[in-house]
């Protein structure tokens, strides 16, 4: 498989000739644990940069610390605990800009940003987040678990429990947010919410529909996959060293780190 170069007003869309056919590179890279606003920040500084055509289609893999997180259709009701148990819970609360209700974030299940040019895909927001179901619903078909849409509120479900929760944002026909996957976090920490809305909805996990099958580092590999075939991306591996710092940008671009391999983990 060998890079070409394309044309257009995005200088790193990039393309890969595979199998006699060319796919469009997104860069996936995975920095680990990272709490929930630096990753905002990080989304953002990113975002802008997708805009501008100065890099291509990105797409983050990590894990945040214990986090509530209420989307623009939030109510702070939807939180059932006081701020006192919220401290000795260890969970933060944030309100953002994405779309849906409230949610939780944490150690043991699998965040992921897609940082996407609507426009270069050739998608709306709509199709979006329909590709982002099949590919959670393909990745945790690969480790053993049946899961569906359906006629269910947006999101991936076994059953009538929710695995995976996907909220958005679109700016200027680029995507911030995305889903998160359930692999094997405490699922008690849902029992403190309304998990998007729907009270006594019942959420499940990876590990809980297949003991001892995944954990997230294992999730990742198969997740970015998935993720390239259903966008019909080639998907290429970037480490992010210091995910804030000023040179991130040009990290993700190809433009730092000479000599370094990156592969995935």
């Amino acid at each position: 498989m060998s890079p070409t170069s394309s044309g257009g007003s995005r200088p790193y869309a990039r393309t890969w000739k595979f199998r006699g056919t060319h796919l469009e590179t997104c860069v996936v890279a995975s920095p680990g644990r990272i709490d929930y606003l630096r990753a905002w920040r990080l989304q953002r500084e990113l975002h802008a940069r997708v805009v501008e055509g100065a890099l291509p289609n990105l797409l983050l893999l990590l894990e945040h610390p214990h986090v509530y997180t209420l989307g623009r259709r939030a109510s702070t009701s939807d939180i059932l605990v006081d701020s006192e148990t919220l401290s000795e819970l260890g969970v933060e609360v944030h309100h953002v800009d994405r779309g849906g209700e409230v949610t939780y974030h944490g150690p043991g299940q699998l965040v992921g940003y897609p940082i996407v040019d609507l426009r270069s895909w050739g998608g709306g927001p709509l199709r979006y987040v329909r590709a982002l179901e099949k590919v959670i619903v393909a990745t945790v078909a690969e480790l053993g678990v049946a899961a569906h849409t359906g006629e269910r509120p947006t999101g991936v479900w076994v059953g009538d429990s929710k695995i995976a929760a996907i909220g958005v944002k679109v700016s200027r026909g680029v995507t911030m947010h995305g889903f998160a996957l359930n692999v094997d976090p405490d699922l008690s920490l849902f029992d403190h919410i309304v998990p998007c809305g729907t009270p006594g909805g019942q959420v499940t996990s990876l590990r809980s529909e297949r003991p001892g099958v995944a954990d997230v580092s294992s999730v990742i590999p198969v997740l970015a996959r998935q993720f390239g075939g259903v966008f019909n991306w080639a998907m290429e591996w970037r480490s992010l060293r210091d995910p804030l710092s000023p040179d991130a940008a040009r990290v993700l671009a190809g433009k730092e780190m000479a000599g370094a391999k990156f592969r995935a983990p």
